[in-house]
């Protein structure tokens, strides 16, 4: 059977970035061909006009689907499984899915339409992404403006008018496999640090949350978390079960290109090369305490198993360890070979001590 196509939900209220992080994906996304679903209901489509000509070698505009016929939790059977159907039935069918929702469309419902009869078996939900606002935060609010997002869902009779911001802001960093503090660069360094420290303490144990400015961040934070959270729903538990939706938005920080490349630096890359391992259990343990105890945010790699011709496929995302033999070693050494994705400041030298006893 082919691979499932990850897809990634990416989620904020007004004003948050989503779209700017988006743009900023695309001009940097490194030959991956990525389809767009937005979340759009009004008729400005804005957000889709934006993203259109970012990068056509990766996003074509007839890879940017809007759908406009109201909140995507409302409207799974109708809109979204046929969109989606539509998406993979291509002959060049994507490598990625990007949806973008707005923050009042809360994620679980989307979530679990993952698991419906007609896209179960062909995608997965790779990671869901919440993006938040850093100095609206700093200044005691969930959005830049407020009143735009309780004018957006005072707009739409069927939404329940009476629940705090705070409990769906709750809702999405429960969700979240990734949180996005955004506009960074409009704070100071104590204050980003008190405010990541008090996003970590609303999250999920292994959820990373990470600094951005311009939405800048490499796309190999982004994607590839391989969280299949659509398995997961019971741990993403929401508050409440009403169906929130805004129009989803446009950051109103400008989005200048020659700020693109800003943020990069704060990410480092690096691989471990190592002989034969002997025992893939005592491996994974280690791989999740090193992981856990230099705040790593992405491992992933291969790794020869002493009396196994197949190669050991390694995937690591906050705790969790997933290894499977995938095929026999061809003309390549037998070696393991890890790539360690993190913040800046990784200690190097001890991360590759501690993976290669």
């Amino acid at each position: 059977m082919p691979a499932k196509t990850p897809a990634t939900i990416i989620t904020g209220f007004l004003g948050a970035g989503k779209t700017t992080l988006i743009r900023h994906m695309l001009t940097h996304a490194g030959g991956k061909k990525i389809a767009l679903i937005i979340n759009e209901f009004g008729d400005l489509g804005v957000d889709g006009e934006l993203l259109k000509g970012c990068n056509d070698e990766a996003c074509t505009a007839d890879d940017i689907l809007e759908l406009s016929n109201g909140c995507i939790c409302c409207t799974v059977a109708e809109d979204f499984i046929p969109t989606m159907e539509k998406l993979l039935d291509r002959p060049d069918r994507p490598d990625h899915i990007v949806i973008e929702t707005s923050g009042l469309a809360l994620p679980q419902p989307l979530i679990r339409a993952f698991n419906w009869p007609g896209i179960s078996t062909r995608v997965t939900v790779d990671g869901v992404v919440t993006v938040v606002d850093g100095p609206a935060l700093r200044d005691g609010r969930f959005a830049h403006d407020v009143a735009a997002v309780d004018a957006a869902r005072s707009a739409d009779d069927s939404l329940d008018h009476d629940t705090p911001l705070s409990e769906l802001f709750e809702d999405q960093l429960t969700c979240a496999d990734m949180v996005v503090m955004n506009k960074a660069d409009l704070l100071s360094e104590a204050e980003t640090t008190r405010i990541l420290a008090d996003l970590g303490g609303a999250t999920r144990d292994g959820v990373h949350v990470v600094a951005a400015s311009m939405g800048a961040l490499p796309i190999a934070v982004l994607l590839g978390m391989n969280s299949g959270a659509e398995a997961d729903t019971e741990a993403r538990h929401e508050l409440h079960h009403h169906h929130h939706h805004d129009d989803d938005d446009e950051d109103d920080h400008a989005d200048d290109d020659h700020h693109h490349d800003h943020g990069h630096d704060e990410f480092e890359t690096f691989v471990i090369t190592r002989g034969e391992i002997s025992d893939p259990a005592a491996f994974a343990a280690a791989v999740t305490e090193t992981i856990r105890s230099h705040d790593i945010l992405r491992l992933k790699g291969f790794a020869a198993v002493t009396g196994k011709p197949m190669r050991l496929t390694l995937q690591a995302v906050g705790p969790r360890v997933d290894s499977y033999f995938d095929r026999p070693f061809g003309a390549e050494a037998r070696e393991t070979r890890l790539v360690v994705i993190g913040q800046a400041g990784l200690d190097r030298a001890a991360i590759t001590r501690e993976l290669s006893r």
